[in-house]
């Protein structure tokens, strides 16, 4: 049974609704499989147009630049990541067995679901891993988190956040030790395919090495008395 969800996106973060059109749906699934292939730096939208036989005009009208689509398509897959944790881990009551749980969803290949059809969600977690960091090392990430740009990645750390003090209410860096977790599973990931000399799953290039590895680090931290 395939579950078909709507996030609700910010609409400060568009000109135009995208999932309201065909072309605003060519523009996420295009979008993803350029920046994917090619990199955020070598996108624009001028070689999206062409590519999807529309005008730079008409992106223009959906997006107010490239870094706006960037944190769209991001902040989707957060919502969407928060949503398969909560459903993956829903009638799960032992908070250890959740952990490991989300730590398994956070350091897996992700595969397309066709959850929304026109989103690669594969492609997108790697844009992720490799292009995430840029949605908010930005001179203007002040001004971004006061338009609430950065709510769905705060939503899904304040949620792995929480069930990290469900099974030690008494450590002290539950929001800290989830945006580790998070940002970790990518960085490893990513050094793992691309600079393995910084890692100690180069070799394998195992994710399951990767998911005791952090498996590892949780539990020796929330299992100390602090």
């Amino acid at each position: 049974m395939k579950l078909h969800v709507q996030i609700k996106m910010n609409e400060e973060l568009y000109l135009r609704n995208p999932e309201r059109s065909e072309l605003g749906k060519k523009i996420i699934q295009y979008s993803i499989q350029m920046i994917y292939k090619n990199g955020f730096e070598a996108f624009t939208f001028k070689k999206l147009a062409e590519e999807i036989n529309s005008t730079e005009a008409s992106v223009y009208r959906y997006f107010e630049n490239k870094h706006r689509l960037l944190i769209y398509i991001v902040a989707w897959y957060w919502s969407w990541l928060e949503f398969q944790i909560s459903y993956e881990t829903n009638n799960i009551l032992d908070p250890s067995i959740k952990l490991k749980k989300i730590i398994k969803l956070l350091a897996s290949t992700v595969e397309d679901d066709d959850m929304t059809i026109y989103i690669n969600e594969s492609l997108l977690h790697q844009i992720v891993i490799s292009e995430g960091s840029k949605v908010y090392l930005t001179n203007h990430v002040g001004e971004d988190n006061k338009h609430h740009f950065f709510k769905p990645y705060k939503q899904l750390c304040a949620a792995i956040g929480t069930v990290i003090s469900e099974y030690n209410s008494d450590y002290k860096y539950p929001k800290s030790l989830a945006t580790t977790i998070i940002e970790m599973a990518h960085f490893q990931n990513y050094f793992m395919v691309h600079l393995p000399l910084l890692t100690d799953f180069g070799e394998n290039k195992n994710e399951t090495d990767i998911i005791a590895f952090l498996e590892n680090l949780v539990f020796s931290s929330i299992d100390t008395k602090l």
